[in-house]
């Protein structure tokens, strides 16, 4: 009997964004941050959004490729004119705030949803006409496990989050004759002055002690009891701007470690 050859499977060749402009908003910290070192080790130009001028200065020290720019995105206009140009949008920046509806300011639920979906909005608005042209495009929008699923006291992110996602779905429909793909990646709790910023939120919300909230509250769905970390949310936006991801469109892409299988 003639032994069986081992078969070696390929190794997919490392991603090459050489020549194309990335932007990713929030990109002061957290996922954003991890996402432009991503894209920029790949060889593209980033154009690194934030309101935050310290944060982005310390993100360009020393890395090349990332431009910083200082911006509000709820200036929707000046968001429109900033994505011009870019060849790969990674839709990320987004705030929280935790409380019961009856008690939730609605002037922040305006804030949220103008940063979290209009925003995205005005920036794929922005960066469609370059990516048609081209006939090539990549927007990934950083969405949520609450892009899928709801959590109490989280009215205007799981809103936005949810919008987020009929907005790239819709893009992508719109996209698909033009090259262009438009998918949104979902994590869970991620590692984050995000998440770290809510604990005492969600401790008065949830009536437990602070030190009780990550267990009972951020890990208490998922199977794998950790959290995510920003590099690990980059990849996956990595992944979908690679030529393995060429068919990857209107789709949501979750890492949640278990939390939507129950």
């Amino acid at each position: 009997m003639t032994p069986l050859t081992p078969v070696t499977a390929p190794t997919a060749p490392p991603l090459d964004l050489g020549g194309r402009t990335a932007l990713v908003t929030g990109a002061a910290g957290g996922i954003g941050r991890a996402c432009a070192l991503r894209l920029a080790a790949a060889g593209a130009k980033v154009r690194a959004v934030d309101r935050d001028a310290v944060g982005l200065d310390a993100l360009a020290e020393g890395a090349p490729g990332i431009e910083p720019r200082v911006l509000d995105l709820t200036d929707l206009d000046a968001a429109e004119a900033a994505a011009a140009g870019t060849d790969v949008l990674v839709n990320n920046a987004g705030i929280q705030l935790v409380r019961p509806v009856e008690e939730f300011p609605p002037d922040v639920f305006h804030t949220v949803l103008t940063l979290m979906v209009e925003a995205p909005f005005r920036l794929i608005r922005g960066a469609l006409p370059h990516m048609y042209g081209q006939n090539w495009g990549r927007i990934v929008n950083v969405s949520s496990v609450h892009g899928l699923r709801a959590s109490a006291y989280k009215s205007a992110y799981v809103t936005a989050k949810h919008g987020l996602e009929g907005l790239s779905k819709t893009v992508a429909l719109e996209g698909a004759a033009h090259g262009v793909t438009s998918n949104c990646v979902n994590p869970s709790y991620v590692r984050t002055p995000l998440v770290e910023r809510q604990i005492a939120d969600q401790a008065t919300a949830h009536g437990i002690p602070e030190e009780q909230v990550l267990t009972q509250v951020m890990l208490r769905d998922s199977a794998l009891k950790r959290l995510i970390e920003p590099e690990e949310v980059a990849e996956a936006v990595a992944h979908l701007c690679s030529p393995q991801a060429s068919f990857m469109t209107g789709t949501s892409m979750v890492l949640d470690g278990g939390w939507t299988a129950h």
